[in-house]
């Protein structure tokens, strides 16, 4: 018996302990530590993440090209949703029940904890959000999270500056930083300089009435954290030659580059046909995005960075530079052309001209026949011929050809400079030889270049054998691009040596007076340039021009492509001359060319053709 009360002592002893323990441990998370207040599911606590103002972002001159407008996201927290109105909810923001339903099924899909806060419908607009303020309080588990998103002054710019929108599971999954509902640059500027333009958000705590109104602050605000707002960029983007440029290209399908030579500065990027950015903002973004992606036009394509053309007869002046590097070409050499390059089997063909021709008058009249013997006797320099071939290369891909140059831009291509190991698959190893594919001599076969590779090749002639890689931010925040990442601030020298280059360049200026590209020359402005043909299996060719100046004091280089618009003196070099002309000058003097330029239509016509040689005129 006595042994029996023993236990009872022990076993209420244990029982007051346990629950003097728990009496303990609720004291201290109720009373003494507030924090435990907001890591629980209470009704009465919001938790509002505070989204600071993304960094607005502004051209070379201090114009605004991208500014933040108010906006509004309808959160929800699911397991406080009760007795929901939904036909009311769903008109005051214009969704249906099926779209009411389809949200609550992605959440559930997404796997999104029922007790967080999570977007119902995001930006919201202004005139929506009024209408809804005023009945809030009858949608219990709904609140509204302000925060801004982008706003473009001018429609211009919008494959350059980008756009930004929700973040995908994976980037939340990837990151330590995102949260479902939160917004990311997703292409242009706005995605290169994400971390700089977002800024730190905030966190606030509100007590909430029963009406799901704001009442207070929770605990004073000392679980509070601010927001720190994101950084402001000054592009290197010249506004009024960006709207310029996009005038020009109307109706026409291809791409614009614009670069300062010294610097590496983009001045102008044009990407036609584009799109008015403000399309792909607020909550009709979505809608204008499918509209956007079916278009048969392919607005959202960035051609400036994602094409790849032929670089045609623009590519002569590289062969030339390297010739004369490696020593099988001298500003004497002649070569005799007869309407075209003939030799074992082979025939290039060429328009009509005085022959035979030197290097500076070849390029003046854009011969094919001369750069064909002048690639091949760069290949047949070396033997085997492949390694003459992997030598010519490697000097062709230290003008930026082949490989991401890369700039501050995503979603650069490479382009294509084929490899040895590319033609030894095609033909079989020691198969082939410089006839084989004697077209890259002329800018032809197999070569890709994007028009941003281009530019950056112009730009590179205009310094007479370096660049600084090309990029469209001049300074983030207060420190200048070149202290912010140093790769924008070093120059990149080819392998052909400084000497050789005058040549070339007073061939480009001959060319704008006596030979191709006459119809760009500007008045008083000493200007180098080159037209191209580009071959274009699926109709006409392509249109090309690049063009800098002026030739002592280059301040701008540019290339131009115009798909399926024939020769280069056509349309191309017409549009790079209103720009430098533009640029350089602040206005242009010639409305016929201009008024000619922007209301002409240039769309393809495929047509079935074989295969012909692109001559320049």
């Amino acid at each position: 018996m006595k042994q029996l009360s023993s236990r009872q002592y022990v076993i209420a002893g244990l029982v007051v302990a346990i629950c003097l323990t728990y009496i303990g441990r609720l004291f201290f998370i109720q009373i003494v530590d507030d924090k435990y207040k907001i890591m629980s599911v209470n009704n009465a606590i919001r938790r509002i993440v505070d989204y600071p103002p993304r960094g607005v972002i502004y051209d070379r001159t201090g114009k605004l090209l991208v500014a933040n407008q108010a906006a509004y996201d309808l959160m929800v927290i699911p397991n406080q949703v009760k007795d929901c109105d939904t036909t009311e909810l769903c008109r005051l923001i214009n969704i249906d029940t099926k779209g009411f339903n389809d949200r609550f099924a992605k959440l559930k899909k997404q796997k999104h904890p029922w007790y967080q806060p999570a977007v119902f419908e995001g930006q919201l607009s202004g005139k929506a959000y009024a209408a809804l303020q005023e009945k809030l309080y009858d949608f219990q588990g709904f609140y509204v999270q302000a925060r801004t998103i982008r706003n473009y002054p001018k429609n211009v710019g919008a494959h350059l500056l980008g756009y930004v929108g929700e973040v995908s599971e994976k980037i939340v999954k990837d990151s330590s930083y995102y949260l479902m509902g939160d917004y990311i640059g997703l292409s242009g500027i706005e995605k290169s300089y994400e971390v700089p333009l977002r800024g730190i958000r905030g966190v606030r705590h509100v007590e909430k009435d029963v009406f799901n109104r704001e009442r207070a602050a929770f605990a004073d605000g000392r679980f509070d954290t601010l927001g720190i707002a994101g950084v402001d960029l000054t592009s290197s983007i010249d506004l009024d030659l960006q709207e310029y440029g996009e005038k020009l290209m109307r109706n026409k399908i291809g791409s614009i580059v614009a670069i300062e030579p010294a610097t590496g500065e983009i001045l102008a990027l044009v990407s036609s046909p584009t799109y008015d950015p403000n399309l792909l903002v607020g909550h009709e973004r979505s809608k204008n995005y499918v509209v956007l992606l079916r278009d048969t036009m392919k607005p959202l394509f960035n051609r400036a960075l994602m094409a790849s053309y032929p670089p045609g007869s623009t590519f002569k002046i590289a062969n030339a530079l390297v010739g004369q590097e490696i020593g099988v070409v001298t500003p004497d050499t002649r070569y005799s052309c007869n309407r075209g390059f003939s030799a074992g089997g082979v025939h290039v063909g060429c328009h009509a001209h005085a022959s035979p021709v030197d290097l500076k008058f070849s390029i003046t009249t854009s011969c094919n026949a001369y750069y064909c013997n002048v690639f091949r006797s760069i290949v047949e320099h070396y033997k085997p011929s492949e390694a003459g071939y992997r030598t010519w290369r490697d000097y062709i891909m230290s003008f930026g050809f082949g490989a991401k140059l890369p700039s501050d831009l995503p979603n650069e291509l490479r382009g294509n400079v084929p490899s040895a190991e590319y033609y030894n698959k095609m033909y079989g190893k020691g198969r082939w030889k410089a006839l084989s594919v004697i077209s890259l001599g002329i800018g032809q076969g197999e070569m890709g270049v994007t028009p941003l590779q281009m530019a950056n090749y112009t730009a590179t002639l205009a310094n007479r054998g370096w660049y600084i890689l090309p990029h469209a931010i001049k300074k983030v925040g207060d420190k200048p691009i070149g202290v912010y990442n140093p790769k924008f601030g070093e120059k990149h020298y080819t392998k052909v040596q400084k000497k050789y280059f005058d040549v070339v360049v007073d061939a480009m200026a001959n060319v704008m007076t006596n030979g191709t590209g006459r119809i760009a020359q500007i008045d008083s402005v000493v200007l180098g340039g080159k037209t191209g043909t580009a071959q274009n299996p699926h109709g006409k060719d392509h249109s090309i021009f690049i063009c800098f100046g002026p030739v002592a004091n280059p301040k701008i280089a540019i290339a131009v492509y115009v798909e399926n618009a024939g020769f280069g003196a056509t349309w191309a070099a017409p549009i790079a001359s209103l720009m430098i002309e533009k640029y350089l000058k602040g206005k242009t003097k010639r409305p016929e060319m201009e008024k000619r330029m922007m209301e002409g239509v240039v769309l393809p016509v495929y047509e079935n053709k074989t295969s012909a040689t692109p001559v320049d005129e």
